[in-house]
């Protein structure tokens, strides 16, 4: 490990857990992979703004960990859950898949295609994650929209009383510099881990 990887792995602030919340799903849907919007044997694409999230999972040493399974799931563009749970009198969206997995190759990057998160009564925009593997441990989070007004009103996210913390949660969503009409951001998620997994 270079001084410099020394100084970043120094830095890494370990992503905090958050709420699971109520709406994670009862059964995993038949199509649960990374591309959200668009749901098999459907024409059809999601409402909403078209987002990819992509990162790297980390160790708080800087390593990249393989191997990890990374879910997400978050409420459709007019903030409902596709969960039985969820009676907002506002519409389901079939074309939106509302869930999906992905696990991390050899150097630890995910991505997601999903939709922009809104927010919903109470609630910033966000996104679930949780991540699971061996030799990690377990953890379940949210991300949240840098710059969404809904933030400093919402209690779960202002539970963490550190804003250098609270700020390892936020990304910030830009135009897509390769494809039109869409945006990505960055979430790298930094876990305890003890070395079992490949770098």
């Amino acid at each position: 490990m270079t001084p410099l990887t020394r100084l970043a792995a120094a830095e890494l602030i370990r992503t905090p857990p958050q709420s699971r919340g109520p709406f994670y799903p009862l059964t995993i849907p038949l199509d649960s992979d990374n591309d959200l919007v668009r749901v098999q044997g459907r024409a059809g694409i999601a409402n909403g703004e078209v987002t990819n999230v992509v990162g790297r999972v980390l160790d708080e040493r800087g390593r990249a960990i393989a191997g990890a399974r990374i879910e997400i799931w978050q409420c459709n563009a007019y903030g409902r859950y596709h969960h039985p749970g969820d009676r907002q009198n506002v519409p389901l969206d079939p074309n939106f898949q509302g869930y999906g997995e992905f696990v991390t190759g050899d150097d630890g990057t995910y991505r997601f295609r999903t939709i922009k998160p809104v927010p919903y009564p109470g609630r910033a925009p966000h996104i679930h994650f949780a991540i699971s593997g061996p030799g990690i441990e377990p953890l379940v989070t949210q991300m949240y929209v840098a710059g969404a007004p809904e933030n400093g009103h919402d209690w779960i996210l202002n539970n963490i009383r550190d804003a250098r913390i609270r700020s390892s949660l936020m990304v910030k969503l830009e135009t897509h510099p390769d494809v039109t009409g869409e945006l990505v951001g960055n979430f790298d998620i930094v876990l305890v881990a003890d070395g079992r997994f490949s770098i």
